[in-house]
């Protein structure tokens, strides 16, 4: 059967058709698939399992549908959404996978990451995500009142985007030598993931062996689904 792949779709009530396009998705293909995998960002921004709001009331009635029909559904945490907790999993139905997760793929040890972890020259994100994962840090930010968490959410989207229109491009991509040194860890020639919102499937070369690294697309404007099936992968536009 089929495996799917989505990342980033940064899901929120601004963008009301792209949830809608999402549950469609959901409740169509993927209700006829071995497995659906979310590698994070499925959510525009996630302040915590009690700020559950309409869009995300739909995601979670849409996948423990899936769920209910028998198809599993994996989930990743990314950038946007790493607070994302066991409260709201239960109610999708999701498995929550650590970031990192090597799975077997139609026979084939596959790496499933979110993929900001491997932008390691763009510093100034990487010293935010290590502050902002400490659990420290999480039990503060999960104590302050919703509205101040709301806030800061948007503050901090605010500035992500600055941020990412001041510097160059290559800064907020993978960095090569840390996605050769990311496989070799693993013990893996394939890994999938998102973040970069750059969809492609790149060849690689990994000490004199083949190797594949394929980025799957966001959902600000339309679909992105990695597709497996019978050794064949294809990445394409949804909607």
């Amino acid at each position: 059967m089929t495996i799917l792949f989505v990342s980033d779709l940064h899901l929120d009530s601004s963008r009301p058709h792209i949830t809608r396009l999402f549950v469609e998705f959901v409740r169509d293909e993927a209700s006829q698939a071995g497995a659906l995998f979310i590698l994070g960002d499925l959510f525009e921004a996630w302040i915590g399992d009690d700020a559950s709001d309409e869009t995300a009331d739909q995601v979670a009635t849409a996948l423990a549908r899936l769920h209910a029909s028998g198809v599993p559904t994996f989930f990743i945490h990314g950038n946007r959404d790493f607070l994302l907790g066991d409260a709201y999993a239960r109610r999708a139905r999701m498995t929550l996978l650590p970031d990192g997760s090597v799975v077997d793929i139609e026979g084939e040890r596959v790496l499933l990451m979110h993929g900001d972890t491997l932008c390691t020259d763009d510093a100034p994100y990487q010293a935010f995500r290590a502050q902002s994962h400490t659990p420290a840090w999480q039990r503060a930010f999960l104590a302050r009142p919703l509205a101040e968490r709301r806030a800061f959410a948007a503050q901090a989207r605010a500035e992500s985007q600055r941020y990412t229109r001041s510097v160059d491009d290559a800064i907020t991509d993978v960095n090569a030598d840390a996605v050769a040194a990311t496989l070799r860890a693993h013990g893996v020639r394939r890994l999938i993931h998102g973040h970069t919102h750059r969809p492609a499937q790149h060849r690689l070369e990994l000490d004199g062996q083949p190797a594949e690294r394929i980025v799957l697309g966001d959902w600000y404007e339309h679909g992105s689904v990695l597709r497996c099936r019978s050794g064949e992968t294809s990445l394409s536009r949804l909607g």
